[in-house]
């Protein structure tokens, strides 16, 4: 009698959990914001480069990416009046994996008054990458929240295609407890194949959301689409909705270097300031 073959193993790997758990707040009722408190583990940091204004932490993956199984989290806390904008330092980048799912949980908590951009580079998926990441926020009642986030489908530079993929992001945002904004995309499969249909993607090879939760976000509807308007015309398809008290702008192209520079001249005329250093890199 022959012994039937035993299914294959995975390998074991040792995988990357990284952390960072940042406290800030302003040094008086009007004053700069500055560094409460820190945790870092893993591969995960953040720095704080020496500028004037607005504090500003760029955050960094030691790791030089994220692949099979790995897990990331931020926590953000801002006191009643602070002021922080949280950049990355490079792309973040999404290997392939043989099987485990990765995860990205960021989490930001913002008390009265306080003010944060969340400004990450692009996130660039590899074909076989396997990704969970999740976007949670809980907003006092006239805090300001600006976020970015842009996701480029495979790489460009080699003309990869995604054959099988898993792509899922969950954003979830609250206001005095109550849930104001949801939203979740997921892609499993071929995500190329998916994208180049009219109704999902038109043929897009990269994405962009944008969504500004401050409090009268949703009366700068018509100063936004003109700052669209002045970006002028290009290979990326952009809009902007407003609704239930906030703005979102939508960014479609069919490679990342377009849309990312499209929605840099967006946001530096929509903050009315320039973005970050590490994206002019």
């Amino acid at each position: 009698m022959t012994a039937s073959p035993r299914p294959p193993v995975p390998p074991h790997r040792q995988r990357s959990r990284g952390h960072v758990d940042l406290h800030v707040g302003p040094t008086a009722a009007t004053g700069p914001t500055r560094l409460r408190d820190i945790a870092e583990s893993g591969p995960s940091r953040l720095r704080f480069p020496r500028e004037a204004g607005t504090m500003e932490g760029i955050l960094v993956n030691t790791a030089g990416g994220i692949a099979c199984g790995d897990d990331f989290s931020v926590s953000a806390r801002l006191d009643p009046g602070g002021d922080l904008v949280l950049t990355t330092v490079a792309a973040e980048k999404v290997y392939r994996s043989d099987g485990p799912v990765s995860h990205v949980r960021n989490r930001l908590d913002l008390g009265e008054g306080a003010r944060l951009a969340w400004l990450p580079q692009e996130t660039i998926l590899f074909d076989r990458a396997r990704l969970r990441r999740s976007f949670e926020a809980d907003l006092a009642a006239d805090s300001s929240l600006l976020v970015a986030e842009i996701v480029a489908f495979g790489r460009a530079a080699r003309g990869e295609f995604l054959q099988e993929t898993l792509f899922e992001d969950a954003w979830r945002v609250r206001r005095n407890a109550k849930l104001v904004y949801a939203d979740t995309v997921r892609l499993e499969g071929p995500v190329s194949a998916l994208l180049a249909r009219a109704a999902i993607g038109g043929g897009a090879r990269a994405m962009g959301t944008i969504l500004d939760c401050s409090p009268g976000a949703e009366g700068r509807i018509e100063e936004a689409r003109a700052c669209l308007d002045a970006a002028g015309p290009g290979p990326t398809e952009a809009a902007a909705s407003a609704w239930n008290g906030h703005l979102v702008l939508r960014l479609l192209g069919p490679e990342v270097g377009a849309l990312r520079e499209l929605a840099a001249r967006f946001l530096t005329a929509y903050r009315g300031v320039p973005m970050p250093r590490v994206w002019q890199s």
